[in-house]
């Protein structure tokens, strides 16, 4: 296990967590919103490593951040206008998006129900991860039931020697989650609140739905 100051110089960190992240370890990183727990997304069993780590069933499957727009082609079996006009006024940034998933991906993060939930978070770090990489398999870094972690350090308290490495890149501030909204369905729906305005969506999604 091992801990990278990323706040002045990011490059070996990045490479670090780069490299466990390859061969099947998990890393902490930051991102726009809070500290991420991430996995190769196309590995199983690092995907099943993350899910033991937080204490998290497969009932809750894992979300996946890409590096880019285009990462979200790669994922969704179909990518609609719709989905396209909120990527390029909300990415990188924090809304995440539920589409139906690709059915060629050779994947398993968890019960799906054929479906994926995907971001592309606005931090440099987590960026510069993930242009590496491509797509993470990412949640947040705490154990379940627990408050997500906003610095690396309370990361650690949680997860501890469970991950092999830990970007610090100082606090992420007040832990505010992304807005989910579910693309899935006839309409879509929010499926959690969070960093992006409900009457911001709306412009683009005239008949958006709050879940209770």
């Amino acid at each position: 296990m091992s801990t990278h100051d990323v706040t002045e110089d990011a490059a070996d960190g990045v490479a670090q967590a780069v490299a466990a992240l390859r061969r099947g370890d998990l890393a902490v990183l930051p991102t726009d919103t809070v500290y991420g727990l991430a996995a190769d997304a196309f590995s199983p069993p690092a995907v099943d490593r993350l899910l033991a780590a937080k204490g998290r069933g497969r009932d809750m499957p894992v979300p996946v951040l890409v590096g880019a727009w285009r990462g979200l082609d790669g994922l969704a079996q179909h990518v609609t206008a719709e989905m396209r006009a909120l990527v390029e006024s909300f990415w990188p940034g924090p809304l995440t998006l539920i589409v139906r998933a690709a059915p060629s991906l050779a994947w398993d993060l968890g019960e799906t129900r054929g479906t994926v939930a995907v971001r592309m978070p606005l931090h440099p770090v987590a960026l510069a991860v993930l242009a590496e990489t491509g797509p993470l398999a990412v949640s947040s870094a705490n154990r379940t039931g627990q408050p997500p972690a906003a610095d690396a350090a309370d990361a650690e308290r949680q997860l501890g020697s469970a991950v092999a490495v830990y970007l610090d890149a100082g606090s992420t501030g007040d832990p505010v989650p992304s807005t989910i909204v579910d693309l899935t369905g006839d309409r879509p729906v929010v499926r959690r609140a969070g960093a992006v305005d409900l009457d911001a969506l709306r412009e683009l999604l005239p008949d958006l739905e709050v879940a209770p």
